[in-house]
């Protein structure tokens, strides 16, 4: 096994023995061990320093095409979903990426503990490649346009409730005075490593099960 293989392999160990009882949804440094979060972070740099697709943008675009779910983030935005009020839990984070259009959406499924209510909060946007990163070799920064954010509910006490889904459409938010960015540090078949523009870290795993959402528009 070379290093890449056996470095990722610890990785998604670490991940693997976190995430058994979250149900799916994404773990942040915030809720396990200092000791765990700092392994996490060393194995995921050691994995990035062997990053086979050094140039995702030029060379890696159809790894990048298609369904991410979210394992593990130390992003603000992140932190504030796993602590939802009001009984509702975080459940599956998706990244969904059409490149040939240039455009994604993230997409939250949320649930009350007690299953009164289920729906998504998906948020749509464009990218492109970071102006000052149009040359090799490096090529993996993109910046970010934030463009809708939708609110939704999918069933009420078991109950469909389409008339809801969405029921609220809003601007999404953008950075102030400042381009969102995000580094693709690490991609291969089944694993990609994103490391935002204030430094939050992101890993996901390649998706074959995306539920049946509504498209990127």
């Amino acid at each position: 096994m070379n290093n890449q293989l056996l470095i990722k392999k610890k990785l998604q160990a670490s991940l693997e023995n976190i995430l058994t009882k979250s149900n799916g949804s994404p773990i942040t440094d915030l809720q396990i061990d200092k000791t765990l979060a700092e392994e996490i972070e060393q194995l995921t740099t050691e994995l990035e320093s062997v990053n086979p697709n050094l140039n995702p943008l030029l060379y890696g675009t159809s790894l990048l095409e298609g369904a991410w779910q979210l394992q593990y983030s130390t992003a603000r935005e992140i932190r504030s979903l796993v602590s939802l009020p009001l009984g509702l839990k975080l459940g599956k984070v998706y990244q969904v990426i059409d490149v040939a259009n240039k455009l994604f959406f993230n997409l939250a499924q949320v649930k009350h503990s007690l299953g009164l209510v289920s729906g998504y909060v998906k948020v749509t946007a464009s990218f492109e490649p970071a102006k000052e990163d149009l040359e090799p070799p490096s090529n993996k920064r993109i910046n970010v346009y934030f463009d809708k954010r939708y609110l939704s509910i999918e069933k009420i006490v078991g109950i469909n409730t389409p008339q809801l889904n969405p029921f609220k459409v809003v601007p999404a938010n953008n950075p102030n005075n400042r381009t969102a960015t995000l580094d693709i540090t690490y991609l291969d078949e089944t694993l990609r490593i994103g490391r935002g523009g204030d430094g939050s870290l992101f890993i996901l795993s390649k998706c074959n099960d995306f539920p049946d959402f509504t498209s990127l528009a």
